[in-house]
């Protein structure tokens, strides 16, 4: 896999984790928070904060992804609710 340096490297690994959790059916995904993991200054990946809309409902799911390859090490489900 190819290393993950930017947001918008971050939001292509995003929506295909997306995908294979949830399925293609998936849409309006959006990163809400994107931090470096564990820190500034000994970075080695991101953790990225994603909402996205699936069957009328609004998930928000954090992603862990690694820096040097892009694999995702953790994926936790935060929230569902009926959007605003």
């Amino acid at each position: 896999m190819t290393p993950v340096r930017n947001q918008k490297d971050v939001e292509s690994v995003a929506k295909r984790a997306i995908d294979a959790l949830y399925g293609t059916e998936a849409k309006d995904m959006k990163i809400r928070v994107l931090l470096p993991f564990p820190n500034e200054h000994k970075q080695e990946g991101w953790d990225a904060n994603v909402t996205f809309i699936l069957k009328g409902m609004q998930y928000t799911v954090d992603l862990l992804i690694n820096q040097k390859d892009g694999q995702i090490t953790n994926a936790r489900l935060i929230d569902t609710m009926v959007p605003l």
